[in-house]
């Protein structure tokens, strides 16, 4: 399996391990895969009835074939073992008929971003030693609150590696803030951006595109990778839970092998939805993609118009990991739609206008698989109290534009297909919010909120949250982003 720019097929095609250690094509494009393995509905039966970190090696094996299956299964059983995700990684719940939600975040940082920042450590870690690379590998996140943690603590002390994230200091919650600067790690660092989101993503896509930088790294026997989800290992892993929440459908009895069922996901970046959307190329029988945005919805205006629109105005949302304008996924969505061509052009006018249209039997394309959806904050809350006291239900503000937009593209399309919601976060990483939309009292202290959601909902607060007020605080920079490469390099030198 070879790994090609989503903006040019003239550049080098890559292995694996070469594109998870690149993180970021040489022309600025994402790593795709050359082909999308298949998987028949034998191998899914075969599946079954295995464990989680089986069925993830499995389906890894299947895009990074220079990695041996003893390695895969190692990995992933370290991985997802009961010690990280206690119970079980991705667990499938049923608060409705029609209605079922994949729970992503059981793991170390109550996120779903876990399921994919447990297992990148060491396929990068084993992809330097396949690629026989000496220099440290520096990792720079940019992140809307949840990768940030996630990243933090996926990486932590790993031999050779060192990681900087970059978060909007005004952008993620006071509880995400804590998560990650209260990170234990000798080679961890991070720093707050005056600015969102995009700012921040926007620095390090500028930070990876200048060579002169990346000659001063070498120079102290740093390189630069990703674990953004512009980074192959990022994405690859979130494959593999829409594979196995199919066959967790079968074995509940929800639907029999072969029936389809629609996915609706909660989408900022675009790459959890777009991860969706390769498990139906290899063969998943998934329906329809339902784009759930929340009141910063360029997706659902893209979705419906062909036309991809950064210029507006940007919104802080009780839901802020899907505070993005620019989501990088989409680019990879295109190469698969449009080719390499059209897609180098396509984001050119978007870097330089802020905007462009495709043609329209390019979004019709596009339209076979996906709806767009979006839940403004209001809605959102609604949901949030609607679900609890429906369904006894507890769940986070992402979740629930998520939940919404699958009712919405039900009552819609008349649809009577099973839907699975992905639940990205625990409703407590978001106490605050939710409490608030639960009593319809002022908002309350973060921290006093973990307490009072869980006497209210006689839910215990999960252990990677208990006690986060408590920890070492370290004080980030907080920089403009023109300053991100000079921070990176001192990091360097540090």
């Amino acid at each position: 399996m070879k790994y090609q720019s989503t903006r040019s097929l003239h550049t080098q095609a890559v292995s694996a391990a070469e594109a998870i250690k690149n993180g970021l094509a040489p022309d600025g494009g994402l790593y795709m895969p050359t082909e999308i393995p298949a998987i028949t509905k034998d191998e899914l039966t075969d599946l079954l009835h295995k464990d989680y970190p089986t069925r993830a090696a499995y389906i890894l094996k299947k895009f990074l074939d220079d990695y041996t299956e003893e390695e895969l299964l190692e990995d992933c059983r370290a991985a997802y073992g009961e010690d990280r995700f206690p119970g079980g990684a991705a667990p499938l719940s049923h608060p409705s008929r029609q209605i079922s939600m994949l729970e992503l975040w059981h793991g170390p940082t109550s996120a779903f971003k876990d399921m994919a920042l447990q297992i990148m450590p060491r396929l990068l870690s084993r992809a330097l030693v396949k690629t026989g690379e000496k220099r440290t590998a520096m990792i720079l996140v940019a992140t809307s609150g949840d990768t940030g943690k996630a990243a933090l603590e996926g990486y932590r002390d790993i031999p050779q590696i060192k990681i900087k994230v970059f978060y909007p200091a005004d952008g993620v919650s006071r509880v995400q803030k804590l998560q990650m600067i209260t990170q234990k790690g000798e080679n961890v660092e991070v720093a707050a951006i005056r600015g969102n989101f995009d700012d921040a993503q926007s620095g390090v896509k500028r930070i990876f595109a200048d060579r002169e930088i990346a000659e001063q790294l070498n120079a102290r026997d740093t390189f630069l990778s990703s674990a953004n989800s512009i980074n192959w290992d990022r994405l690859a892993p979130q494959i593999v839970y829409y594979v196995s929440v199919y066959l967790d459908m079968v074995l509940a009895n929800k639907i029999s092998m072969g029936e389809v069922i629609d996915v609706c996901v909660p989408t900022g970046n675009f790459g959890n939805i777009f991860a969706a959307f390769i498990a139906k190329k290899m063969g998943v029988p998934l329906g329809k993609l339902v784009c759930a945005s929340n009141k910063n919805n360029v997706l659902t205006d893209f979705l419906e118009s062909g036309t991809y629109n950064r210029n507006r105005t940007f919104h802080t949302t009780i839901s802020p990991s899907m505070d993005i304008l620019i989501s990088s996924n989409l680019e990879r969505l295109l190469y698969l739609t449009v080719g390499a061509e059209k897609t180098a052009e396509y984001m050119n006018k978007l870097s330089s206008d802020g905007i462009y249209t495709l043609a329209a039997s390019e979004i019709q394309a596009i339209r076979e698989n996906f709806y767009g959806a979006y839940t403004d904050e209001e809605t959102t809350k609604e949901t949030i109290r609607r679900v609890f006291a429906e369904n006894g239900f507890l769940i986070d503000p992402h979740t629930a534009v998520a939940y919404h937009a699958a009712e919405q593209y039900v009552a819609e399309s008349n649809s009577s297909r099973p839907i699975v919601v992905a639940s990205t976060a625990s409703p407590f990483k978001f106490a605050a919010d939710v409490l608030c939309a639960l009593t319809k009292k002022d908002p309350v202290d973060p921290l006093a909120a973990l307490d009072e959601l869980s006497h209210l909902s006689h839910v215990e607060i999960p252990m990677p949250l208990s006690g986060i007020g408590e920890r070492t605080v370290r004080f980030p920079a907080v920089i403009d982003a023109v300053d991100m490469a000079d921070s990176v390099l001192a990091f360097a030198n540090a």
